[in-house]
Protein backbone atom coordinates (compact mmCIF):
# COMPACT_ATOMS: atom_id res chain seq x y z
CA UNK A 1 0.00 0.00 0.00
CA UNK A 2 1.99 3.69 -0.91
CA UNK A 3 1.84 5.90 1.82
CA UNK A 4 0.35 8.76 1.16
CA UNK A 5 1.70 11.94 3.56
CA UNK A 6 -0.57 14.84 3.41
CA UNK A 7 0.09 18.84 4.83
CA UNK A 8 -3.03 20.39 5.95
CA UNK A 9 -3.77 23.93 7.08
CA UNK A 10 -6.17 26.38 8.21
CA UNK A 11 -7.82 26.16 4.46
CA UNK A 12 -8.96 22.90 5.35
CA UNK A 13 -11.50 24.12 8.30
CA UNK A 14 -12.07 27.45 6.81
CA UNK A 15 -15.50 25.45 5.18
CA UNK A 16 -15.77 23.99 8.60
CA UNK A 17 -16.74 27.38 10.52
CA UNK A 18 -13.30 27.82 11.84
CA UNK A 19 -12.38 31.38 10.63
CA UNK A 20 -7.92 32.14 10.58
CA UNK A 21 -6.51 35.24 11.77
CA UNK A 22 -6.01 35.65 7.96
CA UNK A 23 -9.69 36.29 7.78
CA UNK A 24 -9.82 38.46 10.52
CA UNK A 25 -7.25 40.54 9.29
CA UNK A 26 -4.92 39.36 11.74
CA UNK A 27 -6.82 40.69 14.71
CA UNK A 28 -9.49 39.09 17.04
CA UNK A 29 -11.11 41.94 18.55
CA UNK A 30 -8.88 44.85 18.91
CA UNK A 31 -6.15 42.68 19.57
CA UNK A 32 -3.05 41.82 17.31
CA UNK A 33 -2.30 38.33 16.47
CA UNK A 34 1.05 38.75 18.59
CA UNK A 35 -0.87 39.79 21.77
CA UNK A 36 -3.10 36.17 21.72
CA UNK A 37 -0.68 33.89 19.72
CA UNK A 38 2.91 34.66 21.25
CA UNK A 39 4.81 33.74 23.98
CA UNK A 40 5.89 37.54 24.52
CA UNK A 41 1.66 37.80 24.72
CA UNK A 42 1.39 34.87 27.18
CA UNK A 43 3.64 36.71 29.80
CA UNK A 44 2.24 40.06 29.04
CA UNK A 45 -0.78 39.27 29.65
CA UNK A 46 -1.90 35.37 30.04
CA UNK A 47 -5.34 36.05 31.25
CA UNK A 48 -6.54 37.57 27.79
CA UNK A 49 -4.54 34.80 25.81
CA UNK A 50 -6.59 32.02 28.32
CA UNK A 51 -9.82 33.82 27.32
CA UNK A 52 -9.45 33.91 23.66
CA UNK A 53 -8.90 30.07 23.55
CA UNK A 54 -11.19 29.34 25.73
CA UNK A 55 -13.63 31.37 22.90
CA UNK A 56 -11.97 28.90 20.49
CA UNK A 57 -12.18 25.74 22.28
CA UNK A 58 -16.45 26.63 22.88
CA UNK A 59 -16.48 27.34 18.53
CA UNK A 60 -14.78 24.14 17.94
CA UNK A 61 -17.33 21.85 20.03
CA UNK A 62 -19.85 22.84 17.30
CA UNK A 63 -17.68 22.34 14.03
CA UNK A 64 -18.56 19.70 12.12
CA UNK A 65 -15.73 18.24 9.55
CA UNK A 66 -16.37 18.62 5.87
CA UNK A 67 -15.46 16.63 2.99
CA UNK A 68 -11.84 17.64 3.04
CA UNK A 69 -11.55 15.74 5.55
CA UNK A 70 -13.71 13.01 5.35
CA UNK A 71 -12.24 12.69 1.49
CA UNK A 72 -8.69 11.78 3.67
CA UNK A 73 -10.69 9.41 5.79
CA UNK A 74 -11.81 7.71 2.83
CA UNK A 75 -8.34 7.42 1.40
CA UNK A 76 -7.34 5.45 3.90
CA UNK A 77 -9.38 2.60 2.21
CA UNK A 78 -6.04 2.57 -0.56
CA UNK A 79 -3.34 4.74 0.62
CA UNK A 80 -1.57 4.48 4.11
CA UNK A 81 -2.49 8.10 4.71
CA UNK A 82 -0.56 10.36 7.40
CA UNK A 83 -1.17 13.66 7.88
CA UNK A 84 0.64 16.41 9.30
CA UNK A 85 -1.75 19.14 9.90
CA UNK A 86 -0.82 22.79 11.32
CA UNK A 87 -4.25 23.29 12.48
CA UNK A 88 -4.82 23.04 16.17
CA UNK A 89 -8.83 21.93 15.95
CA UNK A 90 -9.78 18.01 16.16
CA UNK A 91 -11.70 18.00 12.85
CA UNK A 92 -9.46 14.89 11.86
CA UNK A 93 -10.21 13.48 14.32
CA UNK A 94 -13.83 14.07 14.26
CA UNK A 95 -13.73 12.38 10.64
CA UNK A 96 -11.98 9.87 11.63
CA UNK A 97 -8.65 9.60 10.36
CA UNK A 98 -5.98 7.58 12.42
CA UNK A 99 -2.38 9.02 11.99
CA UNK A 100 -2.52 12.84 12.24
CA UNK A 101 0.64 14.56 13.65
CA UNK A 102 -0.43 18.41 14.99
CA UNK A 103 2.60 20.58 14.73
CA UNK A 104 0.77 23.49 16.06
CA UNK A 105 -0.27 21.74 19.05
CA UNK A 106 -3.88 21.17 19.80
CA UNK A 107 -6.72 23.29 20.89
CA UNK A 108 -8.41 20.36 23.44
CA UNK A 109 -5.34 20.11 25.45
CA UNK A 110 -3.20 21.76 28.16
CA UNK A 111 0.03 21.60 29.62
CA UNK A 112 2.02 22.63 32.40
CA UNK A 113 4.25 26.09 32.11
CA UNK A 114 6.72 24.48 34.34
CA UNK A 115 6.41 20.76 32.91
CA UNK A 116 5.29 20.88 29.27
CA UNK A 117 5.72 17.44 28.73
CA UNK A 118 2.65 17.30 31.64
CA UNK A 119 -0.39 17.53 28.77
CA UNK A 120 -3.73 16.74 29.87
CA UNK A 121 -7.07 16.44 27.07
CA UNK A 122 -9.86 18.75 28.67
CA UNK A 123 -12.15 18.92 25.81
CA UNK A 124 -14.09 21.80 25.35
CA UNK A 125 -13.95 22.79 28.87
CA UNK A 126 -12.04 26.25 29.65
CA UNK A 127 -9.44 26.71 31.51
CA UNK A 128 -8.62 29.91 34.02
CA UNK A 129 -6.00 32.02 35.96
CA UNK A 130 -5.31 29.75 38.87
CA UNK A 131 -5.88 26.15 37.36
CA UNK A 132 -2.99 24.14 37.88
CA UNK A 133 -1.02 20.91 36.79
CA UNK A 134 -0.92 18.46 39.16
CA UNK A 135 2.61 19.66 40.42
CA UNK A 136 1.04 23.36 40.88
CA UNK A 137 1.72 25.33 38.43
CA UNK A 138 -0.73 27.51 36.00
CA UNK A 139 -1.71 25.42 33.12
CA UNK A 140 -1.43 27.20 29.56
CA UNK A 141 -2.54 26.29 26.18
CA UNK A 142 -1.19 23.30 24.04
CA UNK A 143 -0.59 25.30 21.55
CA UNK A 144 3.35 26.22 19.56
CA UNK A 145 3.18 29.70 19.48
CA UNK A 146 5.15 32.37 17.58
CA UNK A 147 8.32 32.08 19.43
CA UNK A 148 8.67 28.85 19.80
CA UNK A 149 10.60 25.65 18.37
CA UNK A 150 8.05 23.13 16.85
CA UNK A 151 8.94 20.24 18.75
CA UNK A 152 7.03 17.94 16.38
CA UNK A 153 9.00 18.99 13.08
CA UNK A 154 11.45 16.20 13.24
CA UNK A 155 9.03 13.42 13.35
CA UNK A 156 7.55 15.38 10.18
CA UNK A 157 10.18 15.42 8.32
CA UNK A 158 10.71 12.03 8.65
CA UNK A 159 6.94 11.41 7.85
CA UNK A 160 7.55 13.47 4.67
CA UNK A 161 10.91 11.87 3.73
CA UNK A 162 8.91 8.45 3.27
CA UNK A 163 6.43 9.58 0.63
CA UNK A 164 5.07 7.65 -2.22
CA UNK A 165 2.70 10.34 -3.25
CA UNK A 166 2.72 14.41 -1.14
CA UNK A 167 -0.56 16.28 -0.81
CA UNK A 168 -0.92 19.88 0.47
CA UNK A 169 -4.28 21.25 1.45
CA UNK A 170 -5.18 24.61 2.54
CA UNK A 171 -2.26 26.36 3.16
CA UNK A 172 0.02 28.95 1.13
CA UNK A 173 3.53 27.29 1.99
CA UNK A 174 4.30 30.80 3.73
CA UNK A 175 4.13 30.01 7.06
CA UNK A 176 7.73 28.53 8.44
CA UNK A 177 8.79 26.26 9.30
CA UNK A 178 6.25 24.36 8.24
CA UNK A 179 6.37 25.04 4.63
CA UNK A 180 9.88 24.06 4.42
CA UNK A 181 8.51 20.29 4.58
CA UNK A 182 8.17 20.08 1.14
CA UNK A 183 11.55 20.38 0.37
CA UNK A 184 11.60 16.89 2.14
CA UNK A 185 9.39 15.36 -0.37
CA UNK A 186 11.78 12.82 -2.37
CA UNK A 187 12.70 13.65 -5.86
CA UNK A 188 10.47 12.17 -8.21
CA UNK A 189 7.47 11.67 -5.73
CA UNK A 190 3.88 13.06 -6.98
CA UNK A 191 2.88 16.12 -5.71
CA UNK A 192 -0.76 17.25 -5.11
CA UNK A 193 -2.06 20.96 -4.25
CA UNK A 194 -5.09 21.86 -3.25
CA UNK A 195 -6.23 25.39 -2.87
CA UNK A 196 -8.44 28.21 -4.45
CA UNK A 197 -5.46 30.66 -4.51
CA UNK A 198 -2.23 31.06 -6.43
CA UNK A 199 0.73 29.48 -4.44
CA UNK A 200 4.31 29.89 -5.57
CA UNK A 201 6.57 26.63 -5.25
CA UNK A 202 9.68 25.81 -6.80
CA UNK A 203 8.54 21.55 -7.09
CA UNK A 204 6.44 20.37 -10.10
CA UNK A 205 3.11 20.40 -8.56
CA UNK A 206 -0.34 18.89 -9.71
CA UNK A 207 -2.54 22.39 -8.97
CA UNK A 208 -6.35 21.75 -8.00
CA UNK A 209 -7.27 25.75 -7.91
CA UNK A 210 -10.47 24.58 -5.66
CA UNK A 211 -11.72 25.26 -2.01
CA UNK A 212 -10.25 21.66 0.04
CA UNK A 213 -14.15 19.55 -0.13
CA UNK A 214 -14.47 20.44 -4.01
CA UNK A 215 -10.64 19.17 -4.26
CA UNK A 216 -10.66 16.56 -2.36
CA UNK A 217 -13.25 15.02 -4.75
CA UNK A 218 -11.03 15.69 -7.56
CA UNK A 219 -7.86 14.23 -6.05
CA UNK A 220 -9.26 11.63 -4.72
CA UNK A 221 -10.84 10.85 -8.80
CA UNK A 222 -7.06 11.27 -9.38
CA UNK A 223 -5.67 8.61 -6.90
CA UNK A 224 -8.07 6.51 -7.83
CA UNK A 225 -7.58 6.39 -11.69
CA UNK A 226 -4.17 5.75 -11.87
Amino acid sequence: MKKLVVLTGAGISAESGIRTFRDMGGLWEEYDVMEVASIEGWYKNPELVLNFYNARRKQLEFCEPNYGHIGLKDLEKNFAVHIITQNVDNLHEKAGSKNILHLHGELTKVESTKHPQLVTDIGYKEINIGDKCEKGFQLRPHIVWFGEAVPALPEAVKIVKTADIFVVIGTSLNVYPAAGLIDYVPNGTPIYLIDPHDIQTYRKVTFIKEIASSGMRKLNILLMSK
